[in-house]
């Protein structure tokens, strides 16, 4: 007689990472992976051209947004250079409780509020992932080699990134940011993991 295929509860995996890390990168390379649903975030900042409601971001006005914040439907929410950006809790839970995967792309700060939350759901499925550079200078290389910063904002992001590498203990994991594929296969190394842990594993009949 034939074992039953486990059933398994949809696990979150948020990333954050300092800027010039390589997240973009990842985060990018891991909404191509199947069996991953990458949490549209919702935000009151205009699209910009070729972004797509619903795809990229769930476009709001910021009366609409304000009042998810005062129902309480936020995961995690925040202002960001004057506009709001934030993911809602529904949309999450709709998915974990299908028993899908969630990627959540977001700043130490989200993180924090995630791990804060008191939805059981999401407290269990939580396994959240630091990305960083091996040393500093690796991070300072490559924000000087996309050549998009002044001097100014450089430093900025520079100082920006130290503190948010204060952070790193907090998270589960650690990734050391190599090559893109060296990333990704970091990535789904720590996916098959969390997809095998025993707790998320139900070997009953259906």
């Amino acid at each position: 007689m034939n074992s039953p295929t486990p059933r398994r509860s949809g696990i979150l995996f948020v990333l954050s990472a300092p800027s010039g890390a390589g997240k973009t990168t990842l985060t990018a390379a891991l909404r191509e992976s199947t069996g991953l649903v990458y949490s549209v975030s919702c935000t009151t900042r205009p699209p910009r051209p070729g972004e797509v409601h619903g795809i990229d971001y769930y476009f709001l006005a910021e009366e609409e947004f304000r009042r998810h914040i005062a129902s309480g439907d936020f995961l995690e929410h925040a202002e960001v250079h004057g506009n709001l950006y934030g993911t809602l809790k529904s949309t999450v839970l709709e998915s974990l409780n299908r028993g899908m995967d969630v990627l959540l792309d977001i700043d130490t700060a989200g993180a924090s509020s995630i791990r804060a939350c008191g939805d059981p759901v999401i407290r269990g499925a939580l396994a959240d992932v630091f990305l960083m550079p091996s040393h500093p200078a690796e991070l300072e290389r490559r924000l000087r080699g996309r050549g998009t910063e002044t001097e100014e904002q450089l430093s900025t992001r520079l100082r920006n990134a130290a503190t948010e590498i204060k952070h790193r203990p907090l998270y589960r994991y650690t990734l050391l940011s190599g090559t893109r594929e060296e990333d990704l296969e970091g990535f789904r190394a720590i996916m098959r993991a969390e997809r095998s842990l025993s707790r998320r594993l139900d070997f009953s009949n259906p």
